[in-house]
């Protein structure tokens, strides 16, 4: 089984002065932890960007759009750009990943109950044995839920279905 890594979203824009995520530089440190093992593995790490549109701090081209620099992509590392949650639909991840031989994606990054949550449903639906760094993505406080019960919220209900949850220094490359 040929094993890549996937990164969703971890854009300057994200880890503001006014915007912070849950636990942001544990989960950047994380990730970077799992960029270095894949790379040094030779495993295939691709990146995803997500382009807000005008206004948003995540727009085309801007600062907060670029990938953050402790987990940004090296030469030869394909960035997936994409305009709604998922990477998949009018992006050419799907081709990347088949051309690499991928069968098994490991998943981190931003947002828990947005982008992380639609891409592992469907790398999954798309027959992708799906690994999700349990703590390796993250989100922000919302009206409703604090960032911590979303992060729990989707860890507990991933528990035993479709998505294989580990932590990130436990995933194997």
């Amino acid at each position: 089984m040929s094993t890549g890594l996937l990164v969703i979203d971890l854009q300057r824009g994200m880890f503001t002065d006014v915007q912070k995520p849950h636990d942001g530089e544990g989960v950047l440190s994380r990730v970077a932890g799992l960029l270095k093992r894949a790379r040094a593995n030779g495993v295939p790490v691709l990146h995803v960007q997500h382009d807000g549109g005008p206004g948003d701090p995540l727009s085309k081209p801007g600062v907060g759009w670029e990938i953050h620099p402790d987990v940004a992509p090296r030469p030869g590392e394909p960035v997936i750009g994409k305009a709604r949650c998922s990477a998949f639909p009018g992006t050419d991840l799907d081709a990347h990943l088949k051309r690499l031989g991928i069968t098994r994606l490991v998943i981190a990054g931003m947002q828990t109950e947005m982008c992380i949550d639609t891409n592992y449903r469907a790398a999954a639906n798309l027959n992708y044995k799906v690994v999700l760094a349990k703590d390796g993505h993250t989100t922000f406080d919302t009206p409703v839920l604090s960032a911590a019960q979303i992060i729990a919220h989707h860890n507990r209900t991933l528990d035993g279905s479709f998505v294989e949850l580990a932590a990130a220094g436990d995933i194997v490359f």
